[in-house]
């Protein structure tokens, strides 16, 4: 049984819950409990601040708008399918979003925009790999695991263009909004 290290901490986005391996980053998502299994596998996991201290500092940088890029070594569990799509979230640069349908082409599977929204759902490191940078067709904002309102939060940090349903404003209104 693996060994996994932990520690919780407050961010903009809400309680969030890090785990590390000996080597990387193994789950970042929001706290929601202590998981039993990671992808089907039983864990043993272990408290550490000290572990986790350099993945919440790249964090709490992101979050105070000083860091565009983590530089936090990670392991990317699940299907080949599911690697594909979280590998290809990594190349959507700070401030830019794709939608579900170019992640499907991109990804090989031109008719998969379902499937990569499923492969985002279980995308088991959020905000560094950036799911929330996602948007359905009409830069519409879809769906989130920390919720939309987090999603919009996240988006807005980084300066990027979407439709936010609740309050119907056009991108480039929104854009203005997010850098001031």
């Amino acid at each position: 049984m693996e060994t996994l290290f932990y520690s919780r901490m407050n961010s903009l986005a809400g309680p969030l819950f890090i785990a590390v391996s000996e080597a990387a980053l193994v789950l970042l998502e929001f706290d929601r409990g202590l998981p039993e299994r990671i992808v089907g596998e039983p864990v043993l996991w272990q408290e550490s601040q000290e572990r986790t201290a350099e993945v919440r500092r790249q964090l709490e940088e992101y979050f105070a708008g000083e860091r565009k890029e983590f530089r936090i070594p990670f392991d990317l569990r699940g299907t080949e399918f599911r690697k594909r799509c979280w590998n290809e979230l990594l190349r959507i640069p700070y401030g830019e979003t794709r939608t579900y349908a170019e992640i499907a082409r991109a990804v090989g599977s031109p008719a998969g925009f379902r499937a990569v929204g499923q492969a985002n759902h279980y995308n088991p490191i959020a905000i560094i790999v950036p799911c929330h940078r996602v948007l359905a067709s009409g830069k519409r904002l879809g769906g989130y695991g920390g919720g939309l309102s987090v999603k919009a939060m996240l988006l807005r940090l980084e300066g990027a263009e979407f439709c936010d349903d609740a309050t119907d404003a056009q991108p480039s209104q929104l854009a203005l909004m997010a850098n001031g």
